[in-house]
């Protein structure tokens, strides 16, 4: 479903050691947003729900809530360590359109209604 680079997991991995909760593993997701229509979330999560689906990537559990696994297929998340311009990206093959900042995306099968100004 989602394909992570090896340095972004080595990258998501360190970040989780140096958590003091245990069983936490990464949740990506979507929600309505942004100025493209959609934003992304990425952050640790202990809980699951009834709609989410797992899956392992190099070793590292990864939960998507149903509702976002649509739009999240065959997203590549990589990390660059490049000083004050490095971090995650994500290349959505689903997008059409991406906002200028690279947080929010838009499908061909999402309304343009979804949009919203940008916040800096």
């Amino acid at each position: 479903m989602i394909q992570i680079s090896e340095s972004a997991c080595d990258k998501i991995k360190e970040m989780l050691a140096a958590e003091e909760t245990p069983n936490l593993f990464l949740r990506v997701g979507v929600k309505a947003g942004g100025c493209s229509g959609f934003s992304y979330g990425m952050g640790f999560d202990d809980s699951m729900n009834d709609n989410d689906k797992s899956f392992e990537v190099n070793g590292l559990k990864v939960v998507v809530d149903e509702d976002s696994a649509k739009y999240l297929y065959g997203v590549e998340i990589d990390f660059k360590d490049a000083g004050m311009g490095g971090g995650f990206t994500i290349h959505n093959p689903n997008a059409v359109a991406t906002c200028g900042c690279g947080q929010s995306f838009r499908t061909r099968e999402e309304d343009e209604a979804l949009a919203q100004p940008c916040e800096d």
